[in-house]
């Protein structure tokens, strides 16, 4: 099973939270290649059983608009059939930019196997959460 993990981190938090979600992978057996946005392109979609993308909430809730929000525009007619899990840091609001693109990423036709969200730094339950998306994606 090979998943890609692909994220943008502005403060290291959604960093953390990738590095949490690959060891959890690497830990059940997979084939993980951590990804920055920058590096990602539609064409490498099918390189991937799955897929998890990782955002922060930015601006009044929205992704990243300078490098992750033109990627993923980009990827988004790729994922019609693929699993993908979602995943970002917050530090404000209540999560409406995760419900929002999550409601885009089905309409896209992607499996949305989970989300995670985490206010500020992953903690022990952000962490739990990160490794259930690990077993779900696989």
């Amino acid at each position: 099973m090979k998943v890609g993990i692909v994220y943008w981190s502005g403060t290291g938090n959604t960093e953390a939270m990738a590095g949490v979600l690959e060891s959890a992978l690497k830990a059940k057996g997979s084939d993980v290649d951590l990804i920055k946005a920058s590096d990602f392109s539609s064409s490498s979609v099918s390189s991937y059983d799955s897929l998890a993308f990782g955002c922060p909430a930015m601006g009044s809730e929205v992704l990243e608009e300078d490098e992750f929000e033109p990627m993923f525009s980009e990827v988004e007619s790729a994922l019609a059939g693929k699993k993908v899990g979602l995943f970002g840091s917050y530090g404000w609001g209540d999560g409406e930019w995760m419900r929002n693109w999550e409601d885009r990423t089905k309409a896209a036709g992607a499996d949305v196997v989970g989300t995670v969200i985490a206010n500020g730094e992953p903690d022990d339950a952000a962490s739990g959460e990160l490794e259930a998306l690990g077993g779900a994606l696989i």
